[in-house]
């Protein structure tokens, strides 16, 4: 045989035996790195809601343990979208779903999650009544008319009262407020909280990701790290609480939903409704908010927590790197569900649950601002 075919049979023969050796091994490392664990499912279900006059959609994430012990009860958790979004926001475009059961493999415990069509509701009971004929004509829009155009909108009322009857007749829930968290982004941020300090019989503790959360503050801008509730100035006529919203989002998106004067404004504000049920001697919610350092936001949040301070309100509040994106709000996703669920998930018995922090069972969480 001569040399050179010689030795292209032998430069064929050693790359043949790296190609194997790289095959065998390629599939144990893809194992380990991916390895499988127990999904939980989607439902999407509708409900008539009274308080909207209309039918509405929403997504149901059941955990991986729900239809295999099915004696078991779970907690509840409502995950609430922003403006422009929908009931599929958080699972189209974060993955909550697998998210949720990353936790669960991490040993932290399940939950039911319900993620509900909000609209560009704010999640309030509106100022005004929408004009429905001008809704419906509006072909711009891709939700259905029917939907949409709700005729009479009671959206707290609608997510506190109709959506939690529902979600509790139909699944294996653990049905009282203790078991029951509620959280959202930008305007559900707004939405999550008020609506626990407006329901605390309904739901026991609230997390926002770059929330509304202080919407008629007028200044200062920017708002430093640490400042106090002294230093807070806000809105006290219609021209103020313009310039504190900026006129589009003042004509588009408060004027219908709050009204133009401080009187509806001040009485959705999440720092008012705190002051409230401390005079009422009512228990507050569970607090746990963040804003980016990069997010249009982050001044209200920033009063937010000095609110809370002054108020002497326990809250968890934090500054992540980010902005006002899905992006920002994929990567601060697992954190407030790990705190939802370590607050709604205890024993019957009511023994509190070991503490959870970044994943692992046993250290404690820093608290206040």
């Amino acid at each position: 045989m001569p040399s050179s075919l010689r030795s292209r049979l032998a430069n064929l023969l050693l790359a043949t035996s790296l190609w194997s050796s790289l095959c065998l091994t390629a599939a144990p490392i893809e194992a380990r790195a991916q390895p499988s664990i127990p999904r939980g499912a989607l439902r999407i279900d509708t409900l008539w809601s009274q308080s909207l006059g209309t039918t509405k959609r929403l997504y149901v994430y059941l955990p991986p343990s729900y239809s295999r012990d099915t004696a078991a009860r779970f907690p509840v958790l409502f995950y609430l979208h922003g403006v422009g979004g929908d009931e599929e926001n958080w699972v189209r475009l974060a993955r909550l779903d697998r998210v949720m059961d990353s936790l669960a493999a991490a040993g932290h415990p399940e939950a039911i999650v319900v993620m509900p069509d909000g609209d560009d509701s704010w999640y309030t009971t509106w100022h005004t009544l929408p004009d429905a004929a001008a809704c419906r004509a509006d072909t711009a829009r891709a939700e259905r008319a029917e939907s949409y155009c709700v005729p009479w909108p009671h959206y707290d009322d609608y997510v506190a009262r109709d959506l939690v009857a529902h979600v509790d007749a139909r699944y294996r829930t653990r049905a009282e407020s203790r078991h029951r968290g509620i959280g959202g982004l930008s305007m559900g941020g707004f939405g999550a909280v008020t609506l626990a300090l407006a329901y605390p019989d309904v739901y026991s503790a609230a997390a926002s990701h770059s929330g509304v959360l202080a919407p008629a503050l007028l200044g200062p801008r920017p708002l430093p790290v640490g400042a106090t509730a002294g230093d807070l100035q806000w809105a006290r006529t219609p021209a103020e609480l313009r310039q504190a919203a900026g006129d589009m989002r003042f004509t588009r998106w408060f004027a219908p939903k709050f009204g133009t004067d401080t009187i509806g404004w001040y009485a959705r504000d999440p720092g008012r409704l705190v002051q409230r049920l401390q005079v009422a001697g009512t228990t507050v919610p569970a607090l746990f908010f963040d804003g980016g350092v990069d997010d249009v936001y982050l001044e209200q949040n920033r009063a937010f927590a000095a609110t809370l301070r002054a108020l002497g309100v326990a809250h968890e509040y934090r500054e992540p790197r980010g902005g006002h994106t899905w992006d920002y709000w994929r990567a601060q996703l697992p954190s407030s569900l790990a705190w939802l669920l370590q607050r709604v998930a205890a024993p019957a018995s009511g023994d509190s649950l070991p503490q959870v922090r970044d994943g692992r069972r046993g250290g404690a969480r820093a608290r206040g601002a």
